[in-house]
């Protein structure tokens, strides 16, 4: 599990990435976690930054956190993710496939979660990361044994 490169796409809960950075690289040892903000801008468009910083990842961590406010109409307005996770969100998972379980999705508190994503099984980190780090090493095990076979 020590040569798996995660990337964490994220919203404004600064706590919940960091603690998720902490357990990835601390608690399991892996290497440092791609963060977009934290890496180089070197003239790059947000997207140009993105799509170079996501290659050689090997397993995506989304944070849904409940962000943003939306809706269908404003008798219907829910808490949502930020758009730019739901967007990072369908990029891995085009890019890896909804099944490869290389896109992990950690989800806070209740939030309107896409409609195409209806039956997937989310870890829930309301709690904090360090309540589901049991749940979130078995994913990250399971790719290893998988990659293996």
């Amino acid at each position: 599990m020590n040569e798996l490169t995660c990337f964490i796409t994220h919203g404004h809960d600064d706590g919940l990435k960091l603690g998720l950075k902490d357990y990835l690289q601390n608690t399991l040892g892996l290497p440092e976690p791609v963060i977009l903000h934290q890496q180089p801008n070197r003239g790059r468009t947000v997207i140009e930054k993105f799509e170079e910083c996501a290659q050689g990842i090997d397993v995506a961590f989304v944070l849904l956190t409940p962000d943003d406010i939306g809706g269908l109409s404003t008798n219907e307005l829910r808490d949502r993710a930020r758009q730019n996770v739901i967007y990072e969100l369908g990029y891995f998972v085009g890019r890896f496939g909804r099944r490869s379980g290389r896109v992990i999705l950690l989800h806070k508190g209740a939030l309107e979660l896409p409609s195409d994503l209806a039956g997937v099984v989310y870890i829930d980190v309301t709690n904090g990361i360090e309540a589901a780090g049991e749940m979130i090493r078995k994913e990250l095990q399971g790719l290893t044994r998988a990659s293996h076979a």
